[in-house]
């Protein structure tokens, strides 16, 4: 398993992110919110300078971490939505457009993986609205294929599909090569699944890319997420896990806890000792 990090975790400021992430022997950036826009929506020459900044200070991209299917199902629905890390707003007739933007930026970047979602949440996920998620892929999956690039569709409690159990069911229907999954505990946890072992046992044999942030249920009663190692979510099994299936991937570090810096500083702390542990 290798260290990656969302580098806006941690700072906007590219170079800075990296900076921090190299203090911990972090070998992966996994590029979203950079300087002032997201990935999908840099500029060509701030793109040409990312790619310099990575190549100075010996970073790798782990992967493509773009809000594609980040929007409703239809283009008739409104709603809540969850966060969009500085994206665009993008309606579904857009999103192909968004998909082939993504796969040139990992074409640029080195990177064969896109992270992908399942649409912002409307209500309960019905066999009916699932069945309209495996027919919204066949094009995207058609198109990564031919690209010879791999989407991963990241579980998200602000999506349709937000367990390990919910997006399994969905990969074992659409049944690709080319479509994988972001195992993310802490966004199970917000949707009421037991992360490990319960969500992992599901979505273990999709698992292409793992997201880290950690999680408890406050005082309050209130999900809240907090620095890796001090929620209810055992990284330690989850880990150990992971090396016993054989994973090689990244794990990427996604605090969601703030401050963002010093979140990250002390996760990343606490992977590396569980990790050398195993």
């Amino acid at each position: 398993m290798k260290l990656s990090v969302i580098t806006d975790e941690i700072s906007l400021d590219l170079a800075h992110a990296l900076d921090v992430m190299r203090e911990f022997g972090v070998q992966g950036a996994e590029l979203r919110g950079v300087w002032d826009a997201n990935i999908a929506d840099l500029p060509a020459e701030k793109v040409k300078q990312a790619r310099s900044v990575l190549d100075d200070k010996g970073f790798v991209v782990s992967a493509i971490a773009s809000p594609f299917f980040k929007c409703p199902l239809t283009d008739d629905e409104e709603g809540e939505t969850g966060r969009t890390h500085l994206a665009a707003t993008r309606s579904l007739k857009d999103q192909l457009d968004l998909l082939q933007k993504c796969i040139e930026l990992a074409r640029i970047f080195e990177t064969n993986l896109i992270r992908v979602f399942a649409f912002w949440k409307r209500g309960p996920l019905t066999p009916e609205i699932e069945d309209r998620i495996v027919e919204a892929f066949a094009e995207p999956v058609r198109i990564a294929s031919d690209a010879g690039v791999v989407l991963a569709l990241e579980n998200e409690h602000a999506c349709y599909l937000g367990t390990g159990a919910e997006t399994a069911k969905v990969l074992a229907r659409i049944s690709s090569p080319s479509l994988k999954a972001v195992w993310d505990p802490g966004n199970a946890f917000f949707a009421g699944e037991d992360p490990f072992p319960a969500g992992y046992d599901a979505i273990r044999e999709y698992v292409a890319h793992v997201h880290v942030k950690d999680a408890l249920r406050n005082s309050a009663g209130e999900d809240q997420f907090v620095v890796v190692g001090e929620g209810t979510i055992d990284y330690r099994a989850q880990f150990a896990a992971l090396k016993d299936d054989g994973y090689r991937g990244f794990i990427s570090l996604e605090t969601h806890c703030r401050p963002g810096e010093e979140a990250s500083r002390l996760s990343l702390l606490a992977m590396r000792t569980m990790l050398a542990e195993l």
